[in-house]
């Protein structure tokens, strides 16, 4: 027999499940909390990039390299939610690449704090892929690491799609951010501020726990693809 808490969690990914058949505007937000299982560092963890620095520590030593670190459960949750319609927009605060690496369609992702693999245009803002090794864009700007450093403005672009979505929202899912980097993290309260459902996948505390009408502590793997298998039942898509 499941012990309580198991079935408790049950319950909850069934009511998730039941949240993203109901909503005609869902919209994700992810920190680095849905990378951990990849094996990249978060950073306000128990043992986070922060944390550790907090305590005089280094960061912990990678087992792979960044460009070869692959998505996992979590990321590809949620490219089976656009593939089944059920994604409107997806804001991350990650630069690690994992996102499109996955499949998410660029013109769905707004990544607030730049991608490792791309530059960006000074004037344009477009982005390409560092690997190309242009220094200019078509346009005549500049091309410059897309990654945005502490005290760096934010790409405009990325940050206005991000809070446009976000209050068109019916249903907002935070999934791996501490939601304490703004303005990033002003997005899930314009959302709450339209009306939609809030739901947070978070191993740690976040300011927004007591708005969320679903709040999960267990990891990202299993908590989505379990909603999404549910979900699927409920769509009459079965595998």
């Amino acid at each position: 027999m499941k012990a309580a808490s198991e079935k408790k969690t049950d319950r909850k990914i069934q009511d998730l499940a039941q949240y993203l058949y109901e909503s005609r505007y869902p919209v994700f937000f992810t920190g680095a909390g849905i990378s951990t299982e990849s094996g990249l560092p978060d950073f306000r963890g128990p043992d986070g990039v922060w944390t550790r620095r907090d305590k005089g520590l280094p960061p912990r030593p990678m087992a792979a390299s960044w460009d070869s670190v692959a998505p996992n459960k979590g990321h590809y949750a949620i490219v089976e939610l656009q593939k089944m319609g059920k994604l409107k927009f997806l804001i991350s605060q990650n630069v690690d690449n994992l996102h499109l690496k996955s499949g998410i369609r660029p013109e769905l992702l707004a990544e607030l704090h730049g991608n490792m693999t791309k530059l960006r245009c000074t004037r344009c803002q477009k982005t390409v892929d560092r690997a190309s090794a242009k220094s200019r864009c078509p346009c005549g700007g500049s091309l410059v690491s897309s990654v945005v450093d502490f005290g760096q403005s934010l790409p405009e672009k990325d940050l206005a799609l991000s809070f446009e979505h976000s209050r068109k929202s019916d249903l907002f899912v935070v999934a791996g951010s501490s939601l304490v980097v703004t303005p990033a993290a002003e997005t899930p309260k314009e959302a709450l501020m339209a009306g939609a459902r809030l739901v947070i996948i978070n191993r740690g505390k976040t300011p927004f726990d007591s708005h969320a009408r679903l709040r999960f502590h267990e990891g990202i793997g299993e908590v989505l693809p379990g909603a999404i298998k549910r979900l699927k039942k409920l769509m009459g898509l079965f595998e």
